[in-house]
């Protein structure tokens, strides 16, 4: 018997007869729907999970697996690409099984939750920042038919109208937590892999070890887990590690924490943690360029670290202030080097389209990425996310349509004075190729895909259904 089933609804925004490209991008699972489920659990109801993108299923087939469990409650995570497809796969279960509980929650619950609720009928109620501590107080008040009203973080309708109750308290120690229920998800961990070439063996695992993040930049939304770090204490993370790598034979574990260095003496516990107490694991995790020390990251190698992503944003001073990042290209020109120098491959994450973007800037930013030792690249293209204080400048001003389902980091939806979108996606593409038509680049990936067959068997299935593609807009013709 199934009491509450928690959906990671579809949101990839993947062309029809392009479905090969799901073989070289990201599959892992929501960690913020293990999180809950393992917290139900613990509060006696019985969760199960359902992954769409990762299973490759539309919104029909959800509600059908849905239906199959006959729950009492679903659950869905709301990220603002994926609300169409929540709205979808809410309304055929209304139809279908009016008895259940629509539950919303997740980032774009936090950061656009009235004008969600307003939106979409089909959300009977929302959960708004961190659900772990309001969800079985929820679930047992529905159940006993109490009033609502007394539970924190909650958006409902009553007689017609949308009731807020007061924000909740943020969880302050999280070693309170219980840990994530990856035991329900099939095929866990083989099923689940992180884009190709994020990570230097399998299986993979992802974790937060801490939630907030104190800085401001304008193009971050920190609605859900606010501007306090919190974190896990190095031995719980560690205890964690130990976890994944008996019960799964887990090699290589992405921390995915908005700023895993943010705290240096933590961070240094943890590694003589791991260095005391080997696990057979490599792991990679994200900081700012303002928060590393050369000593610390000798550590972190000497501990297993595999990876660094950096938010390097621009190579240009004059887009970082436009931006409030806080850090200077000399601050990131340090960290990367000594990143590089320590022995940890280096990821830069790149933004192109920010307002005030120019040609000018874009050279600038191309041959900064190029004389830096970076590994790899991850450039997006500038995306207002909801709840970022450069989306409620924008929006209604310079950008006149909202279309959440293109917010994703793949769609100009913005163009800077100067520059149309047919420039900036011509200079994506130029940036793009400027740094990974490199010899050094193009053998370091070669080396990854002849060293690990998970690489090179998911290129193939790539390159597979590239042809097999063409082939058939040939015979279409």
């Amino acid at each position: 018997m199934t009491d509450i089933v928690f959906v990671n609804p579809p949101y990839e925004q993947i062309s029809k007869g392009h479905d090969y490209v799901k073989h070289v991008t990201n599959r892992s699972p929501s960690v913020g729907l293990l999180f809950l489920a393992a917290q139900v659990r613990k509060g006696g109801y019985k969760p199960q999970i359902i992954e769409s993108d990762v299973d490759n299923i539309t919104p029909e087939e959800v509600v059908k697996r849905i239906l199959k469990m006959k729950p009492r409650f679903v659950g869905i995570t709301l990220f603002t690409v994926g609300v169409f497809n929540a709205a979808i796969i809410s309304r055929m279960l209304q139809k279908q099984a009016p008895e259940i509980t629509i539950l919303v929650g997740g980032p774009h619950m936090s950061s656009m939750g009235m004008e969600t609720m307003k939106k979409f009928n089909e959300f009977d109620i929302g959960v708004i920042y961190e659900g772990e501590l309001i969800i079985n107080d929820l679930l047992s008040a529905i159940d006993k038919s109490e009033d609502l009203s007394t539970i924190a973080g909650l958006m409902y309708r009553q007689n017609g109208e949308i009731k807020v109750t007061p924000p909740p308290q943020s969880i302050e120690n999280l070693d309170d937590l219980p840990i994530p229920a990856w035991d329900l998800l099939p095929n866990f961990p083989h099923g689940y892999l992180p884009a190709i070439f994020d990570y230097p063996r399998s299986p993979v695992a992802t974790y937060a070890a801490s939630r907030g993040c104190p800085f401001k930049c304008l193009f971050c939304d920190t609605s859900t887990f606010g501007s306090k770090v919190r974190y896990n204490s190095p031995q719980k993370v560690y205890e964690i590690m130990k976890h994944l790598s008996d019960e799964y034979g887990i090699k290589h574990l992405q921390f995915i924490d908005d700023l895993f260095v943010a705290n240096d003496a933590i961070v240094r516990e943890l590694c003589e943690l791991l260095i005391k107490d080997k696990i057979d694991m490599t792991w990679s995790c994200t900081a700012r360029v303002d928060t590393v020390k050369f000593e610390t990251l000798k550590l972190m190698k000497e501990a297993g670290c595999w990876e660094i992503s950096f938010g390097l944003e621009s190579g240009d001073n004059k887009m970082l202030r436009k931006m409030k990042k806080a850090i200077t290209v000399e601050q990131s020109i340090r960290a990367v080097n000594w990143t590089h120098e320590a022995g940890i491959r280096v990821k830069g994450l790149l933004m192109l389209g920010y307002p005030g973007e120019t040609n000018e800037s874009v050279k600038i930013t191309t041959d900064f990425i190029k004389n830096i030792p970076l590994t790899t690249m991850n450039l997006s293209k500038f995306t207002p996310y909801p709840g970022s204080p450069i989306y409620k400048k924008l929006y209604n001003v310079a950008i006149k349509e909202e279309d959440w389902e293109r917010l994703n980091g793949m769609n100009f939806v913005y163009e800077p004075e100067g520059l149309n979108f047919a420039e900036l996606n011509r200079e994506y593409k130029e940036t793009i190729k400027a740094f990974y038509k490199r010899k050094h680049i193009l053998k370091h990936y070669k080396k990854m895909v002849l060293s690990n067959p998970t690489h090179l068997l998911r290129l193939l299935r790539f390159f597979l259904g590239f042809l097999k593609s063409k082939v058939l807009k040939i015979l279409n013709k």
